[in-house]
Formats: structure tokens, C-alpha cells, sequence
């Protein structure tokens, strides 16, 4: 079966990373057709930086990067260097990319792009803010029937919320964006934090990126030593959740996950549960299902589908 043509939509972030590394370890899975930076866990100036320094940390400095929004369609940025620091990227040190960013605006390269592949052909991989997606949408409509699915990680139902006691960071920073991609009946598959809570960064998965003693090894296990220190302060957990790679390891092994296909919707209005992904898990409501909500993982199976697709950059 040919590779999967993707665009990966994001704002890293250390285990946005992580995921752009999973796609470029995985050719014959994935045809990483270009990465589209958005502003989000840090702003756009950064995020699209970082995307290009793990390009060249993965050794594929072709890849193409695109600058997208820097700001929510209608709300003030909010970033998460708290999490993440103040690069984005803070943990092991990294040397500024000499790739150069593309052209292009990154809404504009989705939307050629959408329109010059054959209709259905391409899968849109959002791991943060969807302002990009939502605003290819608004300028360009006719290019929603035309793509394969979006697979992106946001929201929560079980575990409810990270950045507010309702709502998940991406959904949150943009929640008129997710709304709009959330109604626009393109298929959905959705990674919560209901999935990425199951997946935890413990010792001995730490240890075998290490262990693979090459620059990629080491510069992972460097990330998730810096980022799980938040997660584990705040959940008292043993280690911290890995969100992003979910979607890639999805498109490469959906096997690892379960889920239900359910409607999800999202809060715009109220202060209290403002970005809130308001799930029927339980189907309760006769809302038309509109995404594939998943809620556990092979947890197992993800590390070593991770360490053995990373040992190979």
C-alpha cells in the first residue's frame, strides 16, 4: 500500500517533536508532504523554528515548513511556556535551524495543496491550535470534501481539562477554530487526553530512547526529562503524558487505539467550560456523530513503535 499523504499541522512543543520525528522515521507509512507551524504551546515565530530544527535533527532538512497564523481567529493568544519553556523546546540544547521557512503562508500551501491532489488523497494531522485548519476553511470551502480525514489530538471527556478544569490546550486557545473544524463533516479522529494520559513517558521507556545512543535518542529523552516534570507534579503520575505522536502511531497502527464514533462538540460561550469537548461517550443526545473519539491505547505498543521507528533517524 503507497504511503499516507499528510500535512502536519503544529506548534512544537516537545512531544510535537516527537510526533514530526515518528512521520520522518516512517517513509513507508507516511509521505510528510509539509508541516504547516501555527502559535500555540509558544508563538508562531518560535513554533516555526522548531519545526525546522527537528527537520535537521531527523536529518531531513527538505521537508518543507510553512509559517501559519500567529494569533486565534478571535481571541488573545495564550501560550504554555510553562509546560514547555521558553523555547518550546527546552531541555537539551539546540542549535538554531539553517533550513530555510517557506514562502508560502501556511493556510495558502494546505488549501494548493488540497486542491491539486487528487480528492481524497491527503490527511491533515492538526497537534495544536486548529486556527490553521479552521481558516483554510473559511477562505477556502471547497477544499473540505476533499480531505481524507483529520487526525488530530485535542480535547478531553473523561479526563476533562489541562489548561482550564474544562477544556485541553488546543481546544482551548481556539475554540471558534475548533468548533468550526469540529462542524465541517470532515472524518474525524480525535486523540484526548482520555487516550494520551494512557501513554505515560516512564523511566524505562525514557531510558530506551537513550539507549539508542545517537543524537535523535538522546534529544528525546532530554525533552521528555525537561516536560514531565509538570505533568508529574501536577498528576502525581509516574511519568508524563506523550500527546502528539497518538496521531501519527494511529495512521501507522490504528490497532493501538480504541474508541467510539460519537458527536463532540465544542463550548464557545461560557467562561466556566469555555473549549470544552462536550462528548456523547455515552450517546445520550441524537446529535450526528461527527468524530471518532478515542479513549484507550496499547500503551506497549506505542513505546515500541516509537523506539523502533526513532532508531532508525
Amino acid at each position: 500500500m503507497a504511503p499516507r499523504k499528510i500535512i502536519i499541522d503544529t506548534d512544537p512543543g516537545q512531544d510535537d517533536a516527537v510526533a514530526i520525528l515518528l512521520a520522518l522515521a516512517s517513509p513507508e507509512d507516511i509521505d510528510l508532504l509539509g508541516i504547516t507551524a501555527v502559535a500555540g504551546n509558544v508563538p508562531l515565530e518560535l513554533t516555526a523554528k522548531n519545526a525546522r530544527i527537528v527537520c535537521e535533527l531527523a536529518g531531513k532538512p527538505e521537508t518543507r515548513v510553512f509559517a501559519g497564523c500567529d494569533k486565534p481567529m478571535k481571541r488573545k493568544l495564550v501560550t504554555a511556556e510553562h509546560v514547555h519553556g521558553k523555547t518550546g523546546l527546552d531541555g537539551p540544547q539546540m542549535q538554531d535551524p539553517t533550513m530555510p521557512l517557506q514562502d508560502q503562508h501556511g493556510v495558502d500551501f494546505i488549501i494548493e495543496t488540497l486542491r491539486s491532489e487528487p480528492s481524497g488523497a491527503v490527511t491533515i494531522c492538526p497537534i495544536g491550535p486548529l486556527t490553521n485548519i479552521a481558516t483554510a476553511f473559511e477562505r477556502a470551502p471547497d477544499i473540505i470534501p476533499r480531505i481524507q480525514e483529520i487526525v488530530l489530538m485535542g480535547g478531553a471527556y473523561f479526563e476533562v481539562g489541562n489548561i482550564t478544569p474544562a477544556a485541553e490546550f488546543n481546544i482551548y486557545v481556539d475554540p471558534e477554530a475548533a468548533k468550526i473544524v469540529f462542524g465541517s463533516g470532515v472524518p474525524l479522529t480525535v486523540m484526548p487526553l482520555d487516550v494520551t494520559h494512557k501513554a505515560l513517558t516512564t523511566k524505562p521507556r525514557v531510558d530506551a530512547f537513550r539507549a539508542m545512543h545517537s543524537k535523535v535518542g538522546d534529544h528525546v529523552a532530554a525533552w521528555t526529562d525537561f516536560f514531565e516534570r509538570f505533568d508529574m507534579e501536577k498528576y502525581g503520575s509516574e511519568g508524563a503524558p506523550l500527546h502528539d505522536p497518538c496521531t501519527i502511531a494511529y495512521l501507522i497502527e490504528p490497532q493501538l487505539f480504541k474508541g467510539r464514533h460519537i458527536n463532540v462538540e465544542i463550548e464557545t460561550q461560557s467562561d466556566l467550560t469555555l473549549g470544552m469537548t462536550v462528548a456523547d461517550w455515552w450517546r445520550i443526545t441524537d446529535r450526528p456523530k461527527n468524530a471518532m473519539f478515542m479513549n484507550d491505547i496499547d500503551a506497549a505498543g506505542f513505546y515500541a513503535l516509537l523506539a523502533g521507528r526513532l532508531a532508525r533517524l
